[in-house]
């Protein structure tokens, strides 16, 4: 019995290991391509895109399938004409369920967000995920005929931190370009959204007008 029990828990634990190698490609190709599709996404005026790593103050190209764990990045995208129209911002923050990690687009010329898109979220069904499909709520990110002032993340005098962080108010309660209109009964996960634009914006903004003219040319 014992043998067999043995044989059993071995031929099980070489089971479990050889379905997670046949599919570990797969699953990690699925999100590259969902993150390249996400940069898109964000950055509408983009046709290609280069990869940033966010390393000591500085840029560092990459390619957007490097898989070194806890690397910050961002991607630059650019036009036909080869111009840079902005950069996409990977960021996370813990939402209700679990941690939400999403993606935004910014233009520095204009110092506005221009897209936002949910790359891994567990929140509520029908209310917490609605951060990724509620088009009220993405109306803060991109811009349309009804909507054309998206959320800005102006510089302060100095360039070093945002001249206002975001705020979340309620809907058709928002007066400030830094404000962020939410979602009813979902302030946890939008509050989530807004955190991770702080946090990632406070870090990365400043760096990204230090750098803009060698982002411009697409390489460092």
């Amino acid at each position: 019995m014992i043998a067999t029990l043995t044989g059993v828990a071995f031929f099980s634990g070489f089971l479990i290991f050889f379905v997670v190698q046949a599919t570990e490609g797969g699953i990690r190709q699925n999100r590259i391509d969902q993150l390249r599709g996400a940069v898109f996404e964000v950055l509408p005026e983009a046709t290609s895109s280069q990869g940033f790593a966010v390393e000591n103050g500085t840029f560092r190209p990459i390619d957007i399938d490097d898989p070194t764990p806890g690397l910050r990045k961002i991607y630059a995208g650019y036009d036909d004409s080869g111009a840079l129209v902005g950069v996409a911002i990977e960021a996370a923050a813990q939402g209700y369920q679990d941690v939400i990690r999403g993606i935004y687009g910014y233009d520095p010329f204009t110092e506005r967000v221009v897209g936002f898109s949910v790359l891994e979220s567990s929140e509520t069904p029908g209310l917490g995920d609605r951060i990724a499909h509620d088009p009220s709520f993405l109306e803060n990110f991109f811009e349309t005929e009804e909507s054309p002032d998206t959320v800005s993340l102006a510089l302060d005098d100095e360039g070093d931190a945002l001249e206002q962080p975001l705020s979340l108010v309620d809907r058709d309660e928002k007066t400030e370009p830094w404000e962020v209109e939410g979602i009813s009964g979902a302030t946890v996960s939008c509050l989530a959204v807004v955190r991770m634009l702080n946090q990632s914006a406070q870090e990365v903004v400043p760096l990204i007008h230090t750098h803009l003219d060698q982002l411009q040319k697409g390489t460092l």
